[in-house]
């Protein structure tokens, strides 16, 4: 039953961050006149498809797991022709339809065009995520604890810095903490790290220097993992619940800041992965996305009274997965690396400032680095996936 609530819930999310993404490249190329041979999500076969007026081929491939814009004359879906192939193209072009034809397609548009196809789907997904998160909070509101402490663990890293019952923590390494949840947040991506605290205890104003430690969370969502815990429990009386209410332009900053803030806790985390200074089981591949689209699912059905209340929980949850899941995508796919969009940007880059494209042959072996890396974590992230959900467990007891 969970593995079907996971699919259900999966494809919907998945299928809106990346259709997103893909439509900001396909409006960007559309706006600045570019000719497109297809849009597809999904790679593979088709499982149906249609063409449009100007000979657009819309199709949905039976393997849900990205999506592609093929522009004219594009032999595959990285748009990474070689030098050869563009000569050749370009000949072709230019007998078929004249040299005029040429600035319509991708590869022979100027480099500054071709970089705004290609940010303009990060750049979607960012929007995705803004104005998922904005119509959240103008919508539903947002309720958190505020990030007073209530009891302190013994022998935890909060009780040998000196917490007390009482403290409020208002800052965190001078960065401002409206709510608990932005504590634990916090926290848990510094495991091992010095935090100066700015608490209010009563009238004063004092500084805190705590460590978190290393242990294994509990998370309803994610499940069990590493992170950073001070052992602090948050005061839960009404006098601390806060609850804020937005207007349009208060949602929009809001939904902008949290992707920021998911953004910037993004690079944090990764930056200590690459260092191993954090545990790699945090990352999650395709298996491990269905599984927290499942999960949040799950929970936003589970207690409701009835199915219009079960619908708008659970409707609620997927926005907020989805909303991640986009700044997610928004930001991987801008890394340097080749096949990634971040990748094109670079090598546009150099094309603008050298004025001339680089080397063909360094284009390819980077390609081959860039995809041979994006394999290796995606194959990395699903072993995590594996294991995380037991799969290997349960073929290993069921073949013994």
């Amino acid at each position: 039953m969970f593995f079907l609530i996971s699919v259900a819930a999966y494809l919907p999310v998945l299928g809106l961050v990346v259709t997103i993404h893909e439509l900001g490249h396909f409006l960007a190329a559309k706006w600045l006149g570019t000719a497109i041979d297809r849009f597809s999500i999904g790679f593979g076969r088709a499982i149906f498809s249609w063409r449009d007026r100007a000979g657009v081929e819309w199709r949905v491939g039976w393997m849900p797991f990205g999506g592609y814009v093929r522009f004219k004359g594009d032999e595959n879906a990285a748009s990474m022709p070689d030098e050869a192939e563009l000569a050749e193209l370009r000949r072709d072009i230019a007998a078929r339809e004249g040299h005029k034809a040429l600035q319509r397609y991708f590869h022979f548009k100027p480099a500054w065009q071709r970089a705004i196809i290609v940010v303009a789907g990060p750049a979607a997904n960012f929007i995705l995520a803004i104005a998922l998160f904005a119509g959240l909070y103008m919508f539903l509101g947002h309720e958190t604890l505020r990030a007073k402490v209530d009891a302190v663990d013994r022998g935890s890293a909060a009780e040998a810095a000196g917490f007390r019952h009482g403290d409020l923590i208002v800052t965190a390494d001078g960065h401002s903490i409206p709510g608990f949840d932005d504590l634990q947040q916090y926290v848990q991506m510094r495991a091992g790290v010095p935090i100066r605290f700015g608490v209010q205890r009563g009238s004063d104003l004092v500084q805190i220097q705590a460590t978190p430690r290393s242990q294994i969370l509990e998370d309803p969502v994610v499940g069990p993992h590493h992170g950073g815990a001070l052992g602090i429990h948050p005061s839960v009386t009404p006098a601390d619940v806060i609850r804020n209410r937005y207007g349009p332009v208060q949602a929009v900053v809001a939904g902008t800041d949290r992707c920021w803030k998911t953004v910037s806790t993004t690079v944090y985390f990764l930056g200590r992965m690459i260092t191993g200074q954090v545990s790699t089981d945090s990352l999650r591949g395709p298996l491990g996305i269905g599984q927290v689209a499942g999960k949040v699912a799950q929970i936003g059905a589970e207690g409701a009274p009835n199915i219009p209340t079960m619908l708008l929980n659970v409707s609620v949850n997927l926005l907020q997965i989805s909303a991640m899941i986009s700044v997610s995508l928004g930001f991987m796919n801008l890394l340097p690396l080749p096949v990634l969009d971040g990748g094109h940007l670079l090598f546009y880059a150099y094309e603008a400032v050298a004025r001339r494209p680089l080397a063909a042959k360094v284009q390819a072996a980077g390609y081959r680095v860039g995809l041979a890396l994006v394999l290796g974590l995606m194959l990395f992230a699903t072993w995590n996936d594996l294991q995380r959900l037991r799969v290997l467990n349960f073929l290993g007891g069921f073949f013994s």
